[in-house]
């Protein structure tokens, strides 16, 4: 009885090849699935996208009538001897799970089965920028600096600074502001901000603190960053 049912499944995966059974996508963002099947037989049948982890009890999303379903960012195409279609868009984490692609058939339907992991979108290389101004005094005479890390790519982003002075990297604190002032600069050192996620990790350029006269007051120190005067 094993036997046949290998052979039954065997024979079904011939009339139903799809070209992902496993997919890893980012939130926010779609995904495309592509299926062959025997059209001579099933042009006519009912074709159906379904999410659950046994074939007998899934749920279907969409189906190829577009009648009862309750998927909305989901959509089924048959194309006929041009392939069947599935595409999903907006990606949620709760997408994350097992689905099946279906062709209805009388006694068993034909069905394949799908893995999609939901992922964040990786972050990208974080840029550094003063809240204010330092063109006009590079030179800070006892006044403080902001220094904001951003990256312009990626979700469920961490931000952490880190002090690198003396051949040694010490964190400084998690978040996407760095404050400069006299009682945090007292000696000659770069800074670099480190951003990450889940699934990807960047660090910044660096920012360069000299300091030209230590106090508690009134320093003075100067603040050099890429691509900044």
């Amino acid at each position: 009885m094993k036997t046949l049912y290998l052979i039954l499944l065997f024979h079904a995966s011939l009339q139903l090849q799809c070209d992902k059974r496993q997919i890893t996508a980012h939130i926010g963002g779609e995904f495309i699935i592509i299926c062959n099947y025997d059209a001579n037989r099933y042009r006519f049948s009912k074709k159906y996208w379904c999410r659950g982890d046994s074939r007998d009890t899934c749920q279907i999303l969409v189906d190829s009538d577009h009648v009862g379903t309750t998927g909305r960012r989901s959509r089924i195409t048959d194309a006929g001897r041009r392939g069947l279609f599935v595409k999903v868009t907006d990606l949620q984490f709760t997408d994350s799970g097992n689905y099946w692609i279906g062709i209805d058939k009388i006694y068993a339907d034909i069905m394949t089965s799908v893995n999609v992991v939901i992922t964040e979108v990786p972050v990208s290389k974080p840029r550094l920028w003063p809240l204010s101004s330092l063109v006009d005094r590079q030179t800070c005479w006892g006044q403080p600096v902001t220094v904001r890390c951003g990256c312009a790519r990626g979700t469920g982003i961490r931000y952490a600074w880190y002090q690198h002075t003396h051949h040694k990297d010490f964190l400084l604190q998690q978040s996407s502001d760095l404050g400069l002032h006299c009682g945090t600069v007292e000696n000659n050192s770069d800074y670099y901000c480190i951003a990450s996620n889940d699934i990807s990790s960047q660090g910044s350029d660096f920012l360069s603190v000299h300091v030209l006269m230590p106090a508690d007051n009134s320093c003075i120190y100067v603040v050099n960053m890429q691509g900044k005067i």
